[in-house]
């Protein structure tokens, strides 16, 4: 929810737990798009895995330096399919030498091979969620949190639960809390480009997400604790010492490789930032923790995972995803913006159903406005990189051949390559507001995979499918009702941070 880069595993808060209330149910839009379908090959020939891993320390190197800062991530990948002549091939994955003990991976980049990344019968999942390497347990209480369990072991199950609890015990809070904190987003806006001409949104942003996870799931608001408007501070510095890893911070690349890549960054720098958070969460969750104790969970470790599925995951969803789906919409122009505005307004103005309030029922009766969501998750899904460890031998096909995989190799898929597959997806590149509109556009929401797993299919305990899945789309629908409600269009600038897109707001315009 999403820093949710180069992650693989649970990603955010549960709603889960009430894919059985009627009024959470999604349904299918109604209008109509055409779109290509995908050819079934059932007899594909055996094809070696293109590629190598080049000599020890050199090659995990040279792709290292590739990755970061010769190519980039996409022409990184780019440039070896067009190299392999396949989207399936061998090659190393930061961060290697000095942190990871093996970058050797097998990469999928199409939307037919992805799909094994998700099943935990072909893959383990035990200790993968950052990848080739795992952060240290310092800077999660000395537990393995949720993310980083596979579903075999006994307290994946338990603690999923728990997330899974904690938001049904809650959900009566969410579409009034994102409303509330939301507009005090909004009206800083507001104020902001009255007095400069321009308004930060990643900023006021973070401050909005963390302020409405704590009063929608714990009832409380931190700027009225000792906490204050810390939060995202703290929450920033301490996602960097999982994931430093894997970012980069844009500093000259020999210096920013040496500080980034090559040795861990002591945990004990963010001891004191991390305890503020645990003693906010610890003091805040007593009606949960009563719960994690009835499932076998210790007090201690439940608030390590909350803490983590809330900041982590959900709080650092929410950082991704929002300012990359306001990109999107901005970019798109005055034509979406009016379409979805009438839609959007016409819906929640219902004659006989509550007035200017949102309601599930009515944001159902939005289909452009649930498409768009599904769209922007699509071309920007939040979590990156998913990987797995074969549990034993493998056929994995792509769409022309397939490919061998010995038990114990680890699979790594790029997302946004397997999203935008031109064999599935007609002008893939491209921000499409209706593509899942009508039947046709239904059945592509199968090849939607931001959540560790296709949109069509649910989170479970046996799963490693985001626990929050459909929370991170109802908090994105939330977010489009909201602000075309109250505003008519925007214009932005966009730029680049290490987590997604920076926006700066340049006009809003009033409803």
């Amino acid at each position: 929810m999403a820093a949710v880069v180069a992650i693989s595993s649970s990603c955010s808060l549960p709603l889960h737990s009430l894919h059985q209330q009627k009024h959470l149910t999604f349904r299918p839009i109604t209008l109509s798009l055409p779109e290509k379908t995908v050819t079934q090959l059932t007899k594909l020939p055996i094809r070696k895995i293109p590629g190598d891993y080049g000599l020890p320390l050199i090659g995990p190197l040279k792709d290292r330096f590739d990755y970061f800062y010769n190519q980039g991530k996409n022409e990184f990948f780019k440039s070896r399919i067009q190299k392999y002549k396949s989207t399936i091939f061998r090659t190393n994955m930061p961060p290697g030498p000095f942190i990871s003990n093996n970058p050797n991976v097998i990469v999928l980049l199409d939307g037919k091979s992805f799909p094994t990344l998700f099943d935990v019968s072909k893959v383990e999942k035990k200790d993968l969620f950052t990848g080739t390497f795992m952060p240290s347990t310092e800077l999660t209480g000395g537990y393995r949190v949720l993310s980083y369990l596979d579903p075999s072991e006994p307290n994946h199950s338990k603690l999923k639960q728990l997330l899974f609890i904690l938001l049904s015990s809650r959900r009566d809070h969410i579409i009034p809390k994102f409303h509330e904190t939301y507009t005090e987003l909004f009206e800083t806006l507001d104020t902001e480009i009255a007095e400069k001409g321009k308004a930060d949104l990643n900023s006021g942003n973070d401050q909005a997400s963390f302020n409405f996870l704590a009063k929608s799931l714990y009832g409380v608001n931190p700027v009225e604790t000792k906490l204050g408007k810390e939060a995202p501070t703290l929450i920033g510095k301490w996602v960097l010492f999982n994931l430093h890893p894997v970012l980069t911070l844009g500093l000259p690349k020999v210096l920013d490789d040496l500080i980034l890549h090559t040795f861990r960054l002591p945990p004990g720098l963010v001891k004191k930032d991390y305890q503020k958070l645990y003693d906010f969460f610890y003091e805040n969750s007593g009606m949960i923790l009563n719960e994690a104790e009835k499932l076998g969970i210790s007090r201690d470790e439940a608030c390590h995972n909350l803490l983590f599925a809330t900041c982590f995951n959900s709080f650092g969803g929410m950082k991704i995803i929002f300012p990359n789906m306001m990109k999107s919409i901005a970019k798109a122009g005055s034509d979406l913006h009016t379409r979805l505005r009438n839609e959007i307004r016409t819906a929640v103005n219902s004659a006989g159903n509550g007035g200017w309030k949102i309601t599930m029922e009515k944001m159902e009766k939005m289909p452009l406005m649930k498409s768009v969501v599904y769209e922007a998750l699509r071309i920007d899904p939040p979590i990156a990189s998913q990987y797995g460890r074969a549990k034993h031998d493998l056929t994995i096909e792509s769409h022309d051949a397939a490919f061998e995989v010995k038990k114990g190799e680890m699979l790594y898929g790029y997302q946004p390559f397997a999203t935008k597959d031109p064999r599935i997806f007609t002008r893939p590149e491209e921000f499409v507001p209706d593509r899942f509109v009508g039947e046709e556009g239904e059945k592509l929401l199968k090849h939607v995979l931001w959540s560790n797993g296709p949109e069509t299919e649910n989170p479970t305990v046996e799963n490693k499918q985001c626990a929050g899945k459909d929370f991170v789309v109802l908090v994105s629908r939330l977010l489009v009702t909201e602000f075309f409600l109250r505003y008519d269009t925007l214009d932005v600038d966009v730029g680049t941070s290490p987590l997604g897109a920076k926006i700066t707001i340049t006009s809003l315009k009033r409803a």
